[in-house]
Parts: structure tokens; sequence; C-alpha cells
């Protein structure tokens, strides 16, 4: 039988790996766009997840139970502006990339913030609040309507009505029949300086400045019956919320790049013997943050180091810097994203 020449064959083997070639021409270029679209899929999911979370807290951020701004409700923790988590003056604090936490340097340690990062510090109440049946400011007791509260021993927390606020540390819960909370002076940490709310805030004697919540105008005319009907006010009581948010170093890579660094959501944790701060990783690939506030009367966005009085701030400008683990034709894919959250307690 005739067989095939030599040219014949390397012909052959010219165009199978031609076919060859182009095959594998179509697999890289398909192994490629699909990195590509992972990578841009997984930038997006996680700018998704960031800007909702972080969004949700900024829209609550200086509200208080009663729909009013937490910055002017009376503090009466002990020395409150010495613990950032304490401090309730203003509801929210920018800091820019240049400025470190005055608790908390900058760090390359899992958690720590990255440093040329912005921050920013929010203050409000959570969702759930409880309704107060009666408060008794001579022995510190505030009786509430219902034993399904979540208040408990170390909680950092606001008591409030159409009129006035006040924010306290519980310093025991009274369970049984009669649910109550404690907020007497000498114990707890921080604890309270006075067992009075209202102001002026005198720490010495500890009764200090009465404010009795559940009685109109707080019971400080003294020719109105608070055990009468049309004397009660309505008064509530919730847990206070100190968040943090910040790009940190999540401690899986180095932090100088992308797959080293995360955005980070700082909270206070009251569920112990004393508050303690806790670090919860949001979204992983966060390489950078900056923003921008918006200060009621103005036309622009300020850097934080603009901005002369916190109070007045209305909204922020969020933007994020994404950046993907893997390369995409030998570099990382990036995003930046942006979003502006107005605060709901200040809106006109």
């Amino acid at each position: 039988m005739r067989g095939v020449t030599l040219v014949e064959m390397m012909v052959a083997l010219v165009l199978g790996l031609i076919v060859a070639g182009a095959a594998m021409s179509v697999f890289l270029a398909n192994k490629r766009t699909y990195v590509a679209a992972e990578s841009i899929g997984r930038l997006q999911s996680n700018a998704r997840v960031a800007f909702e979370l972080m969004a949700r807290d900024l829209r609550e951020a200086t509200a208080n139970a009663c729909g009013t701004d937490l910055a002017g409700a009376a503090n009466v923790v002990n020395n409150p502006t010495s613990r950032w988590y304490t401090d309730y003056g203003t509801g929210i604090v920018g800091y820019g990339g240049a400025t470190a936490f005055g608790d908390a340097a900058f760090g390359t340690g899992e958690g720590q913030r990255v440093a040329g990062t912005a921050a920013v510090e929010l203050k409000s109440t959570a969702p759930d609040l409880v309704t107060v049946k009666s408060h008794t400011p001579a022995s510190a007791q505030i009786l509430l309507n219902t034993v399904d509260h979540g208040l408990a021993k170390g909680d950092i927390a606001v008591i409030c009505d159409a009129q006035h606020a006040a924010i306290f540390q519980v310093t025991n819960v009274l369970a049984g029949a009669s649910p109550a909370l404690v907020h007497n002076t000498g114990t707890g940490s921080p604890g309270n300086c006075s067992q009075g709310f209202g102001e002026p805030i005198i720490c010495s004697p500890p009764t200090g400045t009465s404010y009795r919540f559940g009685c109109a105008f707080g019971g400080t005319d003294a020719t109105i019956d608070c055990s009468l009907d049309e004397n009660k006010w309505s008064a509530y009581v919730a847990r206070l919320q100190a968040l943090r948010w910040y790009v940190g170093c999540n401690g899986r890579a180095d932090c100088a790049s992308a797959a080293g660094r995360s955005l980070y959501r700082s909270r206070l944790d009251t569920s112990g013997a004393a508050p303690v701060v806790k670090q919860d990783e949001i979204a992983e690939g966060v390489t950078g943050m900056s923003l921008a506030y918006l200060v009621d009367g103005e036309d622009a966005y300020a850097a934080p180091g603009a901005v002369a009085d916190w109070r007045q701030v209305v909204a922020v400008e969020v933007s994020l810097e994404l950046t993907s683990s893997e390369l995409v034709d030998g570099s990382q894919v990036q995003r930046q994203l942006s979003h502006v959250v107005a605060l709901r307690s200040r809106a006109p």
C-alpha cells in the first residue's frame, strides 16, 4: 500500500499545530474574559455590601429614639469626652487620611487602620426602643413596659421625650413583673457622674439636676401632678451605638497589597463587665476611602479638615477605591465608586 510522503506529513503537522494554536488562543481568551468578569463581579458585590451597610449607619447618625438630634442630649456618663464611644457631642466626626484616631494609631496589624485613608465616627440609637412607664429620679429607676427590652447592665443608653434627652450607663437591670433600669452613680465602667438627667449637668452632689421623664416638662414645675394622665408625656429608652468606618489591614496578606486590605466597622460592645470596641470586617478588596461632608447652608462638599462645626453636617459623600487581588492581562482591576448619603435626623 502507498503511504504518505514526508512533505504531506509535515503539511499535516503544520495544519494540526495551527488548529491546536487557534483552539488554545480561544481557550486563553475565554479564561481571561472569565477572570476579568469574575473580578469585576466580586468588586461590584463588595461595593454593594459596603455601600448598603455604611449608608444605613450614615443615614441614622446623630438620631435618637425620639427623632431629635442626639448631639443636644445631656450626657451624664463620667468624663464623656475622654472616650470616643461616650462622646456624643456632635453625632458624627470625620478623619482625613493624615489624621489618626485619638486612641488608635495607624498600623499594619490585623484590624488596624491604613495610613492615608479617611474614616468616620458615627453615634446613634439602636433601632429597638422601649416605652417608659414611669421614672423616679430619687431612686434612679426607670420602669419599663416590657421585660423584652434587650438592655443589659453596662449598656450606654439614651432616654428621651419630645423636649429633652439624656445619655447614661445602665448600672443595673431589675427583672420580674416590674422591669426597670437603674442609673445610679458610684458603680459601673465608666459609670454615671450624676443621677439627675436635667441641665445643667451637676456631678457634685450626685443627685444633680432633676428631670423626670414621662411627666410634662420633666416634672420641673412643682404645680404639675405627674400622676394625672393629662400630665404624662411619652418617653422612650434605647441602647446607643458608637461606630467607626475605616479601611484596615485584614492580616491575610501584606497590607500594601489589595488582598491585605478590607473595609472595617468598629462597634461598641457592652455585653461584658465594661464596654469594649470590636472590629468587624465588612468587605475585602477595599483599598482606599475618601469622605467629603456637606455643611448646612453650603453648596459644596468639604474635606474633614474644613468642617468647623460637625453638628451642621447634613450629608456625606463616600468614595471607595476597590482593587481585585487577581491579575487581568498583567494588571489588577480597579474601580472608583461614589455614593451620597443624607443624615435623616438633620433633613429639612
